[in-house]
């Protein structure tokens, strides 16, 4: 195996692919890429046995083809030292010694067998395709993977819920005390759904801003796989029912707040300050085109409050919200305003981004509210 690549190109397959090669590997092999060499493209896979994430680039003058398993690491340390230009590798396969040359100076890795690699999961017949667009996959789990939980107990919530309908690609994340809903108007015919595991999830996120194409998506009852333009991404799903979160979403709640949404979020920070740092606590006081926060820790004496201006339209209302929720949810809504829906101080709190014109999409978070001494 021998041929010559651009180092920055070879560093950023190999930083990419990286990513899912987890800190405690069960097996020693999956602490190296596989490095395979066909043509004049160079396959590097790396997997965590849940995880596999396959990229390609095309590489230069090709002596000759082979495979071998490199060490992660080692490799990834020796080219963030190089700056751009040409790098030619070579593999001695009766020992697997890694061979770098460039214009002035060589270094020698040891390599392994690539036997031993774990082969990458295969879809069963059954599976279900289509196509999704790259912004909208994105936004779905931009909007959605904070939501989710770290729950060993449940670990279906410990996922994005993808759920597709003829037309309607929905997308949720929740950890019982929030909970985000994402719709996005997609011409599909497959009529089904699936739970994507948050670290997949993260690193879709990344690969996903350099492509601009539609992204081919395949899943069966046990694996997903993402094909994109020069990586695909096979990963195994989360089995279990998903909870019914749309009958968590309360109706017709008459109480509307219109709020600057910045004002809200930076004022909830400036009072938070003062919080019982167990509970976190905030208590807002909603009433005539008002928002009073108020904030006390009776532990250390410490308390706070501020007035925010809003548009409201109901009957004066008292509810208590965890602070460090109510700040993820507003950071990661993008509109300026945001209209509040609430029903009583029992009853989750609806929070919804508002557009000036009409969307192809529409986004919903929920936050449980938390009792307040009156």
């Amino acid at each position: 195996m021998k041929f010559s690549v651009s180092s920055s190109a070879l560093l950023s397959l190999l930083a990419t692919t990286g990513k899912v090669i987890s800190n405690k590997n069960t097996l020693p092999i999956l602490d190296y890429f596989l490095m395979e060499l066909s043509g004049s493209e160079l396959k590097v896979t790396t997997s965590d046995l849940e995880t596999t994430l396959v990229g390609s680039i095309a590489v230069e003058s090709v002596e000759s083809e082979g495979t071998i398993a490199a060490p992660a690491k080692l490799m990834l340390d020796s080219l963030k030292e190089f700056p751009e230009m040409p790098l030619t590798i070579e593999v001695n396969e009766k020992n697997w010694e890694i061979k770098i040359s460039w214009k002035s100076g060589s270094l020698s890795i040891p390599g392994a067998s690539a036997v031993s690699y774990p082969a990458v999961p295969q879809l069963s017949a059954e599976k279900k395709e289509m196509k999704m667009d790259v912004d909208t996959l994105v936004a779905g789990i931009n909007k959605t993977i904070f939501a989710t939980a770290d729950d060993e107990l449940r670990p279906v919530m410990n996922g994005i819920f993808i759920s597709l309908t003829p037309g309607t690609l929905t997308f949720v994340g929740t950890d019982a005390h929030k909970l985000v809903k994402y719709e996005s108007e997609m011409e599909n015919e497959v009529n089904s759904s699936f739970i994507l595991p948050k670290k997949p999830a993260n690193l879709l996120k990344s690969v996903l801003l350099k492509e601009d194409d539609a992204i081919e998506v395949a899943f069966d009852s046990k694996n997903a796989q993402f094909k994109l333009k020069s990586h695909t991404l096979v990963c195994r799903l989360i089995e279990g029912n998903y909870p019914n979160y749309n009958a968590v979403i309360p109706e017709n709640n008459p109480n509307k707040v219109l709020v600057d949404r910045i004002e809200l979020l930076n004022g909830i920070k400036r009072v938070a300050v003062c919080s019982n740092p167990t509970t976190n606590l905030i208590r807002m006081d909603i009433e005539a085109n008002k928002i009073a926060l108020t904030a006390q820790d009776i532990d250390f004496s410490v308390s706070a409050n501020e007035t925010i201006s809003c548009s409201y339209d109901g009957q004066m209302i008292s509810i208590g919200f965890k602070s460090t929720f109510l700040v993820e949810i507003l950071s990661n809504m993008e509109t300026p305003t945001v209209q509040v829906e609430l029903a009583d101080s029992t009853r989750a709190g609806v929070f919804k981004p508002v557009y000036d014109e009409k969307q192809s999409s529409a986004a919903l978070m929920l936050l449980m509210p938390m009792m307040i001494n009156a």
